[in-house]
């Protein structure tokens, strides 16, 4: 399915100008053909074109499906790696298995200073459109690892740390129906201080599993671990 992502509908009736290009251009749709949109905001709809301008479709509404909600927040707060590409995979694939905000830190260990929202935005859209989805993730600025922990609200709060003595795992902590929010450090893991920090605010320290992850690769597992217990 080919899914055009508008943000204002059912307000604005029209496509962007890169998506109209696509649409006209590429896809060389005409007037009178059925094109499926998205709001981003957890609504599918179905429209037909009513002007095949390639730098403003327009286009009236059809009909509207509500996507199947889950009924607990999915947060990830994670601290970005020095390679900016592992990071922005990180997002795409977190947004096609789903998540609902995604948080970025710095911390004692952090590689990285600076986040470009403006571009992790388009990877998420694009995410979102392949995997078929109506909801886009919310994409927080950067921030202090304190602030982060202090300002979490959710039921479920975990800090994923490498300690092989922790038989705590996370996906045996996971409760179905409570918002959760799981912090995942930088490749110099969190210091001590950082978890006794994280343990004082109500966060639970949890193991991902045996393995030494990556912190993107750690994210995603979180990410995923989130979601099954959802089925």
């Amino acid at each position: 399915m080919q899914l055009f992502y508008q943000p204002h509908l059912p307000e604005i009736q029209h496509l962007d100008l890169d998506e109209s290009k696509h649409c006209i251009k590429v896809l060389r749709m005409k007037s009178g053909d059925e094109i499926n949109l998205i709001d981003g905001k957890g609504t599918f709809y179905k429209a037909k074109i009513t002007n095949e301008n390639h730098k403003q479709c327009e286009f009236e509404i059809i009909s509207t499906e509500k996507e199947a909600d889950f009924n607990f927040h999915r947060h990830i707060a994670i601290a970005p790696t020095k390679n900016i590409d592992r990071i922005e995979w990180l997002v795409e694939k977190a947004t096609e298995f789903g998540i609902d905000e995604i948080s970025f830190f710095q911390s004692f260990h952090s590689e990285r200073k600076v986040i470009k929202i403006d571009r992790l935005e388009k990877k998420v859209i694009s995410a979102m459109k392949q995997s078929i989805k109506a909801k886009k993730p919310i994409i927080n600025e950067i921030d202090s690892l304190q602030n982060i922990i202090s300002n979490a609200k959710e039921a479920n709060k975990f800090i994923a740390y490498v300690d092989f003595q922790n038989t705590t795992y996370l996906k045996n902590e996971l409760k179905n129906n409570r918002d959760s929010i799981i912090l995942i450090g930088p490749e110099g893991d969190f210091t001590e201080e950082e978890v006794e920090l994280s343990e004082k605010k109500g966060f639970k320290k949890v193991s991902l599993g045996k393995s030494r992850l990556r912190t993107e690769t750690a994210a995603l597992a979180a990410v995923h671990l989130m979601n099954l217990i959802a089925e």
